[in-house]
């Protein structure tokens, strides 16, 4: 008879409580993180560890440990644990698109500006689907996209990442911000190389729209010994210090609207081709609703056609 015949199966509920004790190290918090009692999740480990023969944890008054056999099975119990979720994932997905919920993903430079367009569609089209939105930066929503935490991304592309598929929304042209004196505003044909001398405020490291102005900057013959001013957080932020002449900035063409009816700005557009940016959806690759996220990225471009972007089929 193998090892494996003579342990007893595990249920689900002993491998959840677990992997919170691992996480946690605390029975009280471990509880109080997947909605057990205190006494149900210490029967639940202690089961466990009964049904494998094998001592998982070393209790003391003060602490919890994981023994060496626990720390080599919480990995296994976490994965088990991920695949069940993507198994009921799955499930959900097959029996009824657009339900449940949907945890998307959206950068602070596109949520402002898009995040009206996207929740009329959603209350409009999908009014079962539970749609919650989190803010973060680029690199945040990738490691919460590939950890699973989030399930659709809305943010500017390529993005170059393995195992991440994008869904092109649309593109959309920058626009050159100045103090409304400034002898660029009101301009319609500003060459690139325009860029080269002015002094640039730019968003705080972090941001991808930084990452893009610096791009664009390059390309118009910016070199790296011109200095940039890093001063601003956000772009309202950013505007204001414009506002206040303090330099320009570049502002993507949904945001100027929003972001340029306080006063005392002005705007220049750029001559053809003007930079630009896209915005994508991003999903990963293979997920188990990959049809309903290309679904729901045709529904958003038909949303988008009143902005002032160029929609991508």
């Amino acid at each position: 008879m193998s090892v494996t015949n003579r342990i007893k199966q595990p249920s689900l509920a002993q491998l959840r409580a677990f992997v919170a004790v691992a996480e946690h190290l605390h029975f009280r918090d471990a509880a109080a993180a997947i909605g057990m009692s205190q006494p149900a999740l210490s029967g639940a480990v202690s089961a466990l560890e009964e049904a494998l023969g094998v001592q998982l944890l070393e209790r003391t008054t003060r602490r919890v440990l994981l023994s060496p056999a626990g720390e080599r099975l919480a990995a296994r119990a976490k994965a088990v644990l991920e695949a069940v979720g993507e198994f009921m994932e799955e499930a959900e997905a097959v029996q009824a698109p657009f339900t449940g919920v949907l945890r998307l993903g959206v950068i602070p430079t596109v949520a402002p500006y898009l995040l009206p367009n996207v929740l009329r569609l959603v209350h409009g089209a999908y009014p079962d689907l539970d749609l919650q939105v989190h803010e973060e930066q680029t690199s945040s929503l990738l490691d919460g996209l590939t950890a699973g935490r989030l399930d659709l991304l809305l943010l500017a592309v390529p993005l170059g990442v393995p195992g991440i598929t994008e869904l092109p929304l649309f593109d959309e042209d920058f626009v050159l911000v100045t103090p409304e004196d400034h002898w660029l505003a009101g301009r319609q044909d500003i060459p690139r190389e325009a860029l080269r001398e002015l002094p640039l405020l730019l968003l705080d490291e972090g941001h991808c729209l930084r990452d893009q102005a610096l791009d664009i900057c390059r390309e118009a013959g910016r070199t790296d010994g011109t200095p940039v001013t890093t001063t601003a957080a956000g772009l309202s932020t950013l505007v204001q210090l414009v506002a206040g002449g303090l330099g320009v900035t570049l502002l993507p063409r949904t945001a100027v609207e929003v972001e340029t009816g306080r006063g005392g700005l002005g705007t220049g557009w750029f001559a053809d081709p003007a930079p630009a940016r896209r915005i994508a959806l991003a999903m990963r690759a293979g997920a188990a609703r990959q049809g309903e996220f290309e679904e729901f990225a045709q529904a958003l471009r038909d949303a988008l056609r009143p902005l002032p972007v160029r929609v991508l089929s």
